[in-house]
């Protein structure tokens, strides 16, 4: 007869992620926001993924027809545990939905959990560097790229140019090269710009920001790293990260704005 024995622990359970526990809602097909957050948080604060569906090409229209799923997919992130922080991972999405109505989204399966998106991130950061004109580098077409630079002009913000490599599909703006990224933006930033802003979570813009920065001279800031920043003051976290552009080697001890 087999012999059932319930085997006991010897030391208190281990509360993981101590330093914060962050939901993503990341595009079914975004190839980039899990590797790019991956590098950039620290050790002791770990993310968790689930995807909602979108639909390519990527217009207006489409990024909108996603939003009856957001709710769902948040409320799938760990179910009955506790997040300190829920990223919605879509720039575009975010000015096609609106700001306040990816929150209340969110807040219908997962009440009261701080939430971000690109969006609100990026303007952070902004405010953080004290940016009035700006430059924007996207892979966007002309017609998703028009409806960005009116949101940020909206808010704002002078937006000097906006650029973009004209991509529909979502996971092939991926594809793209850190080295064609790094390039287009230098060539395509302003010079009276006091900030370069490189928009989309599919980009692998984190990997060159560095460079960016030394060859243009002012900040530059992308979506993935202002979700990484903004979502680190969240959790109020309190050290720096190197690596990744002059936002996050600053102290991040500050709650966000």
């Amino acid at each position: 007869m087999m012999k059932l024995t319930t085997v006991t622990h010897q030391q208190p359970l281990e509360y993981l992620a101590p330093a914060g526990r962050i939901g993503v809602i990341s595009l079914a097909t975004d190839f980039n926001i899990e590797a790019d957050l991956q590098r950039m948080y620290p050790d002791d604060v770990q993310f968790f993924t689930s995807r909602v569906r979108n639909v390519n090409p990527l217009t207006i229209e489409n990024l909108r027809s996603m939003a009856p799923g957001i709710s769902a997919t948040a409320d799938t992130i760990l179910p009955g545990t506790d997040l300190d922080a829920i990223i919605y991972a879509c720039t575009s999405g975010t000015v096609a939905i609106g700001v306040e109505r990816i929150t209340e989204l969110v807040h219908q399966t997962r009440p009261g959990v701080p939430v971000t998106n690109p969006v609100t991130a990026a303007l952070s950061a902004f405010q953080r560097f004290e940016a009035k004109r700006i430059s924007i580098l996207t892979p966007y077409t002309e017609a998703v790229n028009r409806e960005v630079a009116e949101f940020f002009s909206a808010q704002g913000y002078e937006v000097l140019n906006i650029a973009g490599f004209g991509f529909e599909d979502d996971t092939a703006m991926t594809y793209i090269t850190p080295q064609d990224i790094a390039d287009a933006a230098v060539a395509s930033c302003d010079p009276e710009a006091d900030l370069m802003f490189i928009s989309c979570t599919a980009l692998r813009a984190s990997l060159v920001l560095d460079d960016i920065e030394q060859r243009l001279n002012i900040p530059v800031v992308s979506s993935n790293q202002a979700l990484a920043w903004h979502s680190l003051q969240l959790v109020n976290y309190p050290s720096s990260v190197f690596g990744f552009g002059a936002l996050l080697r600053e102290q991040l001890s500050h709650n966000a704005a």
